[in-house]
């Protein structure tokens, strides 16, 4: 999957829930792994409440700002490494979320990372995906169509648009909890289970 390839068979400059479904049977590469996109999920910028964005610019989350095709790549709970691919246009925070693949080459590779479950379970989950593929946040900021970036999106099999399942959100609560801006391909095994975000209460 390296060199330079065909061009991506989406436009990555445009509202996140449209480019989202796109992204389906992409592909990403970071070294000896390729991950096949079966699940991922919109988020808006400064509009959507769900979004890292939602209260405008920070440290955090200024690579969202832009440009289209650069990975933003954060920490969640403080344990675990998340990617999104930066959506368009430059100057308007959006992203989408890679939830969950599967794995395409490096299976050996991947297996080792991932403490040997079973090869659906390798990418099934944001944060399984990104162990898969030994993305940590030293990969932020990368250009995700540069043929000679360690870390890449490059074309696939395209998913048929009759494929493509679309519902709420993963863990997203309050006003953005309706949204059904996360998208699968139907029946696809290595699709992460859905759980509804849990409101915590204070005693």
């Amino acid at each position: 999957m390296g060199g330079c390839g065909p061009a991506l068979n989406v436009e990555l400059t445009g509202p996140a829930d449209q480019v989202a479904p796109g992204l389906l049977g992409a592909v990403v590469v970071c070294g000896e792994v390729a991950v096949r996109l079966t699940e991922v999920e919109a988020y808006a910028g400064e509009a959507d409440p769900g979004s890292h964005a939602f209260r405008g610019r920070t440290p955090r989350s200024e690579v969202m700002f832009g440009p289209a095709g650069v990975a933003y790549v954060y920490l969640s709970y403080g344990m675990h490494w998340c990617m999104n691919v930066v959506t368009g246009p430059d100057g308007s925070a959006s992203a989408v979320l890679l939830r969950a693949g599967q794995v395409v080459e490096g299976l050996d590779v991947a297996r080792e990372r991932r403490g040997g479950v079973r090869d659906r379970d390798l990418a099934r989950g944001p944060a399984r995906l990104t162990k898969a593929l030994g993305v940590t946040g030293e990969l932020g900021g990368t250009d995700l169509l540069d043929p000679a970036a360690p870390l890449r999106l490059v074309p696939g099999v395209p998913v048929d648009s009759s494929a493509v399942r679309t519902g709420p959100r993963v863990g997203v609560s309050g006003a953005g909890a309706p949204t059904p801006w996360r998208f699968w391909v139907d029946g696809d095994p290595t699709v992460s289970q859905y759980r509804p975000a849990v409101v915590r209460r204070r005693a």
